[in-house]
């Protein structure tokens, strides 16, 4: 297990998504025997967008634009673009991060891409923080994330246990110095990682030598339902689950010198659905803070690395509903396979 935290300069963030116009019901999914009615229920959530177009690089460019615009920079000032994602951005053998820097228009940027699956946003935004505590001077980062969960490859409704993936694109500049209007801080980041877990989402029985060579989509439920008999049940993981969630949010209330009683004004959750609030994350953080918890992915189901930079991109939305206040702070917690989690808190500039 390992740990980082956020040190060095102040930095800022502006964050912002881009999601496609069109979704799928859940109403219809159950209709059509995608889903039960006890997994509808679970999961609590009204429907998932989905892209009937733009690739997953092509939604990451279109969220950068916006972020860029949000933040008052050419896209010529972006000194470095950290791209991350957890499934097939639409070529085999490619630099979808090299793209995205080069359709937004940010040229002198050097592209990085960054697979951490469902942490993705979570450890790009490690690899900004980073460099520009080491290059301060080095100019603006650019994070994006994007996935697309299209078929015949994967089932966004079914092809996992207690997940459910909607389509979307993330992005945050992130830079030192005079931060623009409406700006995120990022006041701690810690990071966790119990890599003996990665086996949740690996067939133990062979490596492959190409992609859905064992099965035409992805299974997800196969391999944890092999994981699960060999780590001693369900019970049993979410148990760690639990452990290192609070661990990780506590580390980072520290880091930012908060003492967790009524200093935020929430947490937000990773968008897993009502089910994994309730067992999982609720109990975790109630561990640490007495701070109200939130899922807001009722309308956008799991962003595959996106949540992380959604979750902050709705705290600094000034007509939202989960907007933070002007010298308010907040905790946003993200997870991904392998497993890692991370635990970043912000305050309203």
């Amino acid at each position: 297990m390992s740990t980082d935290s956020a040190a060095g300069p102040a930095v800022w963030l502006v964050p912002a998504q881009w999601l496609p116009p069109t979704a799928e019901k859940t109403a219809d999914a159950l209709a059509a025997g995608r889903i039960t009615a006890e997994e509808a229920d679970a999961m609590g959530y009204e429907q998932l967008p989905v892209s009937d177009g733009p690739s997953a690089p092509e939604m990451a460019v279109r969220a950068a634009r916006r972020a860029l615009a949000r933040a008052g920079l050419p896209a010529e000032d972006i000194g470095a673009l950290w791209h991350a994602w957890t499934y097939y951005q639409g070529h085999d053998f490619w630099s979808p991060a090299h793209y995205v820097a080069a359709r937004t228009g940010a040229l002198d940027a050097v592209p990085t891409g960054v697979q951490q699956m469902c942490n993705g946003a979570g450890a790009a935004l490690r690899g900004a923080l980073h460099q520009l505590t080491a290059h301060p001077g080095g100019g603006p980062v650019l994070i994006t994330t994007a996935d697309r969960f299209a078929p015949p490859g994967f089932d966004r409704w079914h092809g996992d246990y207690g997940v459910w993936y909607g389509d979307g694109a993330t992005a945050a500049v992130a830079g030192t110095g005079a931060a623009p209007a409406g700006a995120l801080t990022l006041c701690a980041l810690v990071t966790r990682a119990a890599p003996e877990l990665e086996s949740a989402h690996r067939d133990t029985d062979a490596f492959h030598p190409a992609p859905h060579t064992r099965s035409a989509a992805v299974d997800v439920r196969r391999t944890k339902k092999a994981f699960l008999a060999a780590q001693g049940g369900r019970q049993a993981f979410l148990g760690r689950l639990r452990r290192e969630t609070t661990a990780v949010l506590a580390d980072a209330l520290a880091e930012a010198g908060l003492d967790g009683a009524g200093r935020l004004s929430s947490v937000l959750l990773p968008r897993l659905g009502r089910a994994t609030a309730r067992d999982v994350y609720g109990p975790a953080v109630a561990e640490v803070t007495d701070a109200p918890v939130a899922d807001l992915g009722e309308r956008t189901g799991h962003l595959g690395a996106g949540d992380l930079l959604s979750n902050l991109a709705a705290l600094a939305d000034d007509s939202g509903p989960h907007r933070l206040a002007p010298g308010g702070c907040a905790a946003v917690l993200s997870a991904g396979a392998g497993f890692t989690w991370s635990a970043a808190v912000v305050r309203r500039t």
